[in-house]
């Protein structure tokens, strides 16, 4: 059954039961002017070789550490979060094992983090809505894709069945229906922000969605995972030099990251980026700066970020960096980090940030 006819289905069922209400027309598009409002590392170097033996059934594709065999097996949750000034602190976004971070229209960024297991979780967001690039980073994962809105660009990829996504619209105005609304519930807004900041989900509403649409739960069976991780007990260092403070250079929330005590530490907007729900500042074992190609699809600024062609890349962990290359053989295929060797990237266990720059702005990345 097609994905639009098994939706469909499942949907029906769900409002009859779940007394699901239409979606107002106000929240039914995104327009195009909400960019005028958003606006002392080891210094001896440690050559990993890639694991000949497979990586135990009991760890982590996000970060490599122990989760469980069931949790191995599960397919990821991929939650698009706002992050101008006015949404954060997110709620949740520590729990993630890898966050991607991309500009959006009016050189703002947006994140997508990306879960183990949101069970439990209350609170996750503020959700934002989908540009056509995000998705192609969820497949890498096999992840199952949340977002609140999308530009009209996005629509024909969500509605197909090269991705599973749970859409808190149902309709885009130019555009149809979306099949990834599974209904109102699945969705709350707060009352401390106003809107369009001030939208969650939770653990529960994500899975009741998946539930209502049918989707898959459970990792393709010939799974790639997209990271490899070192052996347990043996840590990276990289040759290329020392990295304390790092740069990506968008131009807007101005985020850097400080290495200390073995993680890179997270700023952003002038001051430590933390989790609403800890206080607790978010930190990362790996940082990744992928160089990627783009255009515009039209003159309200949406852009087209080239999600396969391959470009240069940056991995910092350790306090020490490697300038190397980033290749995706296909969109069903994870994307890759190799040396000057040829030979794919070792990344020390833990939770990795992928900050997606746009090459023309490439020189504007600091390493210090």
């Amino acid at each position: 059954m097609k994905k639009r006819q098994a939706a469909a289905l499942l949907m029906i069922a769900a409002m009859i039961l779940g007394g699901c209400k239409k979606q107002p027309e106000t929240e039914a598009t995104e327009p195009p002017t909400e960019t005028q409002e958003e606006t002392a590392a080891d210094p001896t170097p440690v050559v990993m070789e890639p694991e000949t033996e497979a990586e135990p059934t009991d760890r982590s594709y996000l970060t490599g550490l122990e989760v469980g065999e069931e949790l191995h097996s599960r397919r990821p949750i991929a939650v698009m979060m706002n992050n101008i000034i006015n949404a954060v602190p997110q709620a949740g976004i520590e729990k993630a094992g890898v966050v991607y971070e991309a500009p959006v229209e009016g050189a703002i960024t947006r994140l997508m983090a990306v879960f183990d297991d949101v069970s439990g979780m209350e609170k996750i967001g503020a959700v934002r809505s989908c540009r056509t690039y995000y998705p192609m980073y969820a497949r890498e994962f096999d992840a199952i894709y949340v977002h609140y809105g999308q530009a009209v660009y996005a629509v024909e990829l969500l509605n197909s069945d090269k991705v599973d996504n749970v859409s808190g619209l149902s309709m885009q105005e130019g555009a149809g229906e979306i099949y990834g609304y599974a209904g109102e519930d699945i969705f709350y807004r707060t009352s401390d922000r106003p809107a369009p900041h001030n939208c969650y989900t939770s653990g529960e509403g994500i899975d009741n969605a998946c539930t209502r649409l049918g989707y898959r739960r459970l990792l393709k069976e010939d799974h790639e995972a997209k990271f490899t991780f070192a052996p347990d007990g043996e840590t990276v260092s990289l040759e290329d030099g020392t990295a304390t403070t790092i740069k990506p250079g968008y131009q807007v929330n101005k985020p850097w990251f400080e290495y200390r005590d073995g993680e890179y530490y997270r700023y952003q907007y002038g001051d430590a980026q933390v989790d609403e729900l800890t206080g607790e500042q978010l930190t990362y074992e790996n940082v990744i700066f992928q160089i990627s190609q783009w255009q515009n699809y039209d003159d309200h600024g949406y852009l087209n970020i080239d999600t396969l062609s391959g470009g240069d890349a940056y991995y910092f962990t350790n306090g020490t960096y490697e300038k190397c290359t980033w290749k995706r053989e296909s969109e069903d295929a994870p994307a890759k980090y190799y040396d000057e060797d040829g030979e794919e990237i070792i990344l020390n266990r833990g939770k990795t940030w992928v900050c997606i720059i746009q090459d023309t702005y490439a020189d504007d990345i600091v390493i210090e």
